[in-house]
């Protein structure tokens, strides 16, 4: 079991992620090609992305183990992106590759590292290069063409956890995170197959949403490094083969527009920011807080002052106006 103490501080500066990692993406994506069991959510993105994984991936799958401890370097925390997080990766020092080796090694007893892992925890500067370009190569053919689908899904979730936050404090956030996860402060309890401890000491925790994480919700093995704890999210089952809008919503679509029936649906998913709604519309966010004006101003959504956001939500008169253009077949 993983426990993670908190602090009163700690508390306070607990913090949603707004977009998918991109390694951490990268890390859960390569475990269900490895383990094949991807199901109806998955099976779709395996089928199609399949062709594209370049041949660069074996150093990363070497490094990757689908049920057990993989090497907390492939998931550097830093913001800035693929690139940034390719560069830190670049930068690992060379302790940090040689004691997660090791740990790799220990862990998984049954896996034989490849003989390239000795030039790595040297911190070999062509193998290293080598490591992270494959990241970013896999990243870039595998992850990019479905990118903007995943922040879609991973906006929706932290959508949902905002009023949640909003209606309970942190105190509901951390409750609801995972059927996996026990709250009682200060501890925060995951179930997992590991059984370690990590101490926040005033650093504060990132609850980083995973769009490929499946089951329950994982952290870097040292404790420490930045905290972070990655869980999963729910999704649209069709999000890997979104279909054509039907004729339904092309209606209200035509009623209302289009960016702004796109951004009355993404509300109908729970409370969310301008920025997180223009990310979900494709536009800017001067551009979503006009639409977002225009929709208030009609009764079909409120907004409330949160800390330093403006939180959006649909209103029952929004909520009819989606049902009457998109209506739910009886059953």
């Amino acid at each position: 079991m993983l426990r993670i103490h908190f602090t009163g501080e700690d508390l306070a500066r607990v913090r949603i992620a707004a977009d998918p990692d991109p390694l951490w993406e990268m890390l859960h994506s390569l475990k269900l090609l490895r383990g094949r069991d991807a199901g109806v959510l998955f099976g779709p993105w395996v089928r199609e992305s399949l062709p594209r994984v370049p041949q660069s991936a074996r150093l990363l799958t070497a490094l990757v183990e689908p049920a057990a401890y993989s090497v907390d370097f492939l998931t550097p925390t830093v913001g800035g992106g693929l690139a940034a997080q390719v560069e830190a990766l670049r930068s690992t020092p060379r302790q940090r590759f040689a004691q997660d080796l090791r740990e790799f090694a220990r862990q998984n007893p049954a896996r034989r590292l490849p003989a390239w892992s000795r030039e790595l925890a040297e911190g070999e500067s062509a193998m290293v290069g080598r490591l992270a370009d494959a990241a970013y190569a896999y990243a870039d053919a595998v992850l990019g063409p479905f990118w903007e689908r995943m922040r879609a899904q991973v906006s929706r979730d932290r959508a949902r956890r905002s009023v949640t936050l909003v209606e309970g404090g942190w105190d509901a956030v951390l409750s609801t995170l995972h059927p996996s996860v026990r709250w009682e402060y200060p501890v925060l309890r995951v179930e997992c197959g590991a059984d370690f401890d990590i101490h926040l000491g005033g650093r504060g925790l990132v609850l980083q949403p995973s769009h490929f994480g499946r089951c329950r919700p994982t952290s870097l093995a040292d404790p420490a490094l930045p905290p972070v704890l990655v869980y999963p999210i729910e999704h649209d089952v069709r999000w890997a083969t979104p279909g054509v809008r039907p004729a339904e919503g092309r209606a209200l679509a035509a009623l209302i527009g289009p960016t702004r029936a796109t951004l009355l649906s993404a509300l109908a998913d729970g409370v969310a920011n301008t920025g997180e709604l223009a990310r979900l519309a494709g536009t800017t966010a001067p551009n979503a807080s006009r639409h977002i004006t225009a929709l208030r101003e009609a009764a079909l959504v409120s907004s409330q002052r949160h800390r330093n956001a403006t939180l959006h939500t649909v209103t029952e008169l929004g909520l009819a106006l989606l049902e009457g253009g998109n209506p739910r077949v009886p059953v």
